[in-house]
């Protein structure tokens, strides 16, 4: 009776694996579908307005010609408390670089993705302190993801150079150099192209403080990490230590082949982006850069298994020639 009611358990644990595994297939497989014409971004363009003169002001679109040296995108979602601190630090840089060189221009685009709490007053002051020429600000109205945030601040993007950062200041932003140096030692290999139509990415990297992290951190921490690792691995191939960096840069052809393509809107879009950059053959150029942790994370366990079911999707949806590559270059 014993030896039978094993049998059962046993044979009723096989049953639901089994059925769970065949739910998750089929999930993947009617979600995909779903989203395979994501990167048709047709939604009207916003329209940037100026609380100092209560004018709208009519934003470009990735395609145009450059008419800034560098833009910085911030995603922000409920960044109230952290957002002005980093903003200082941002626009003071900036102000001081523009100060030392007169071909230096620059915009700082916030995409308040959805914040139930001050961030839309708190970025509205920064615009009305540095004028709209200079800070913008986009609201998504409502939380759609970190990954859709930053990609609707580069699709409507004034600059030859494109810098997405966290709105937390765990990087200092004049760490951008570091990437800037080294996109333009590789476009100097074709000196007859502006520099915002040589496809260039390059992905700031934690990497070399990661001893010290798994020194510090608990040990289901590190397990998480070592899976996703894995998991980034198996999806996006290798190549990139350190796809989750929140400090990347990226020339305008870069961008406008990436982000009309990419289709994550959450934690992931990360992954996606390494992929497409193999798949367009963009070269992505990693730097160590300085990076400290902030309190205030929104990182949890429910985002690790949201990045592995997105990366299930991603993987499937790319590899099954469900999700198309649009290769538009004008």
């Amino acid at each position: 009776m014993e030896i039978w009611g094993w049998s059962t358990m046993l044979e009723l644990t096989v049953i639901v694996a089994i059925t769970c595994g065949l739910g998750l297939a089929v999930a993947i497989v009617i979600e995909t579908f779903r989203r395979r014409l994501n990167h048709n971004h047709l939604e009207a363009h916003p329209i940037f307005e100026d609380p100092n003169s209560l004018k709208e002001v009519e934003c470009p679109y990735i395609y145009d010609p450059a008419e800034k040296y560098i833009s910085l995108i911030v995603p922000a979602y409920n960044e109230e408390l952290r957002l002005p601190a980093a903003l200082d630090e941002t626009m003071n840089y900036l102000k001081e670089r523009e100060g030392k060189d007169q071909s230096f221009s620059y915009e700082v685009i916030i995409v308040d993705d959805g914040s139930s709490d001050g961030t839309k007053r708190v970025a509205f002051d920064f615009v009305r302190k540095y004028k709209v020429d200079n800070v913008r600000v986009i609201l998504l109205g409502k939380n759609q993801g970190k990954g859709e945030a930053i990609r609707k601040g580069m699709l409507h993007s004034r600059g030859k150079l494109l810098l997405m950062l966290d709105a937390d200041g765990a990087t200092k932003v004049d760490d951008l150099e570091k990437l800037e140096k080294q996109i333009l030692a590789v476009a100097k290999m074709k000196p007859d192209e502006e520099i915002s139509d040589i496809p260039i990415v390059a992905f700031g990297s934690r990497a070399h403080l990661e001893k010290k992290a798994l020194a510090t951190r608990k040990w289901y921490r590190n397990f998480l990490m070592k899976g996703f690792h894995v998991v980034v691995l198996l999806a996006a191939g290798p190549g990139v230590r350190d796809t989750q960096c929140g400090f990347k840069m990226f020339t305008r052809a870069a961008a406008r082949k990436l982000f009309t393509n990419i289709r994550l809107k959450r934690w992931c879009f990360d992954v996606e982006l390494v992929y497409l950059s193999k798949c367009f053959g963009i070269p992505i150029i990693e730097i160590s850069v300085t990076w400290s942790e902030i309190p205030g994370s929104k990182v949890s366990p429910l985002s690790i298994l949201n990045m592995v079911w997105e990366m299930g999707l991603m993987s499937f949806g790319y590899r099954a020639g469900i999700w198309k590559i649009q290769t538009r270059e004008s």
